[in-house]
């Protein structure tokens, strides 16, 4: 099941737990003891951030599917650390991202040594908006997947746990099958365990079915689903030879895709799946290119969400494009109302990750 820490940091009491957050995580992702400890210092340093630049924040520790995936692989699992404030933002991301650089009065070794120590790194920041930090912690893979027809992809994630709980309702996946590249996101029924076991069924039917087109893929996934609460699903693949994107979805799972700066939606049918699937599935397709970006979110996103142009940057990590999504869409004042996820897909930019 997807386990998920959600640390509110908003006291240095706080800090520890974001630390032992990691240390657990890193135990789950079977890192090594240097391994283990540069997660549990990334933590430390990017929770104490919070404290101090932005007067508090949460931290969100997960354990994901590296951002890009070798054809034929799923990858190794890597801890991530994902901070979120609503505080004055960074004026100067370059400025505060060289070791030495504060505006506290510390070391200002922070931002710096994360971005050395952490496999991937990246933050958005906007000036009275607030900050958004991504880091990963594992063993070392391709930055860049290997050279496929139509360019390569990656993906990322952010899972919030609804009220701080132990385990996320919702769970994501992507997998690769040669020039074939399936994004998952599941919502199981309900909160809690049991709507975890949903989801986390929905991930472990999927990684058998990357050479499956979406539809199809759906009725492997509601086969595997039968027995436990059910979930809404949406499967959305990128054949890269043919630079196409099929989609199905079946339940509550929004489904955004920017194309040229113009957003559309992509539309899911009623259901269930496991429970009350669809006797027939439709699989919408739309053409692919450099400057998409996919955005898949659970319906803890309040449904009034809009899309802004930071939503369709191929340039950032996916991961903090998800994260930004979920900051924008919510505040300290109106947190999330649900357990909530934002995967993203988007092309590697031509200058590498």
């Amino acid at each position: 099941m997807p386990r998920v820490w959600d640390v509110p940091v908003h006291d240095s009491t706080r800090v520890r737990d974001a630390r032992v957050a990691a240390e657990h995580a890193a135990a789950l992702a079977g890192l090594d003891e240097r391994r283990t400890s540069t997660a549990a210092l990334v933590a430390t340093e990017l929770a104490t951030n919070l404290l101090k630049h932005a007067g508090g924040g949460r931290v969100v520790v997960d354990v994901v599917a590296p951002p890009v995936l070798p054809s034929g692989a799923q990858g190794t699992s890597r801890v991530q650390i994902v901070t979120v404030d609503h505080g004055p933002g960074i004026a100067d991301v370059s400025a505060a991202l060289r070791d030495g650089f504060t505006t506290t009065g510390s070391l200002g070794a922070g931002l710096g040594t994360c971005a050395r120590l952490a496999e991937d790194f990246d933050l958005h920041s906007v000036p009275g908006r607030g900050t958004v930090v991504v880091a990963r912690i594992g063993l070392p893979g391709p930055r860049v997947a290997d050279t496929g027809p139509g360019g390569q992809l990656r993906a990322g994630a952010v899972n919030v746990p609804f009220g701080g709980a132990e385990y996320s309702g919702d769970a994501w996946a992507w997998v690769r099958d040669g020039d074939l590249v399936t994004l998952m996101l599941a919502d199981g029924l309900g909160h809690g365990p049991e709507a975890a076991r949903a989801s986390g069924a929905a991930v472990e039917a999927l990684r058998a079915a990357a050479h499956l087109p979406p539809a199809e893929a759906v009725r492997r996934l509601d086969r595997a689903l039968s027995g436990t609460r059910g979930a809404a699903v949406a499967v959305a693949q990128v054949d890269t030879r043919a630079a196409v994107l099929r989609f199905t979805g079946v339940g509550n799972i929004g489904a955004r895709l920017c194309e040229g700066g113009a957003w559309r939606h992509l539309v899911s049918r009623p259901g269930i799946v496991g429970t009350h699937r669809p006797t027939t599935l439709r699989e919408e397709e739309a053409p692919w290119a450099d400057d998409r970006v996919l955005v898949l979110h659970s319906d803890g996103l309040p449904s009034r969400w809009s899309p802004t142009s930071d939503t369709c940057r191929t340039a950032a990590d996916p991961a903090v494009t998800a994260a930004v999504t979920i900051r924008d869409a919510s505040s300290p004042a109106r947190p999330v109302r649900d357990d909530t996820a934002v995967a993203v897909l988007a092309p590697i930019p031509p200058d590498g990750p």
